[in-house]
C-alpha cells in the first residue's frame, strides 16, 4: 500500500508542480474544497492525520495565501482553517486529478473507487483494533 501510494503521488508530481504544491497540500486544499471553513482537528480526522503533523502544511498553506487560520470565537482552544479567495481559485486550476489516476492505473473508475472503499475499510478496522484514532467513513474525502 505504501509503495502504491508513492507510485500515485509520482503520478501527481507534474500537476503539483504546475500549482506550486505538495501532496499533503493538495489534499488539504481537496478536503477544504468540499467544504470551506473547517476546523484543524475535523482536517486532521478527514486525512487521518494528527494535528501536529497537519500544523506545519496548514503553515506553508497560510504562507502562501491558499488559506487564512483564524481562532474559532466559540472555542479559543479551536483554530478554523477557510480558504482564501485565492486558494478557491486554485480548484479550477487544479482539475480532476482522478483522471490522471485513471490513465496511469489503467483502471476503470469503479475498480479505483471499490479499491479506495477497501483500503479504507482496512484502515478503520486497524484503527480500531489498536485503539489510537477514530476514523469517520473518508472514502470521498481525500484524493
Amino acid at each position: 500500500m505504501y509503495s502504491a501510494g508513492i507510485a500515485i503521488q509520482r503520478a501527481y508530481k507534474p500537476l503539483l508542480d504546475e500549482l506550486g504544491l505538495t501532496y499533503p497540500q493538495y489534499l488539504v486544499l481537496n478536503v477544504l474544497w468540499r467544504r470551506d471553513s473547517q476546523t484543524v482537528g475535523a482536517i486532521a480526522q478527514k486525512l487521518a492525520l494528527e494535528s501536529s503533523t497537519l500544523t506545519p502544511i496548514l503553515k506553508r498553506l497560510a504562507a502562501a495565501s491558499l488559506v487564512h487560520r483564524t481562532v474559532d470565537p466559540a472555542n479559543g482552544r479551536q483554530v478554523i482553517i477557510a480558504l482564501t479567495d485565492e486558494g478557491k481559485a486554485l480548484r479550477s486550476r487544479a482539475g480532476c486529478f482522478g483522471d490522471t489516476l485513471l490513465e496511469a492505473s489503467g483502471q476503470t473508475p469503479a475498480v479505483l473507487a471499490r479499491l479506495n472503499g477497501e483500503i479504507s475499510q482496512l484502515r478503520a478496522a486497524v484503527y480500531d483494533h489498536i485503539g489510537e484514532w477514530s476514523v469517520s467513513d473518508t472514502t470521498t474525502d481525500t484524493a
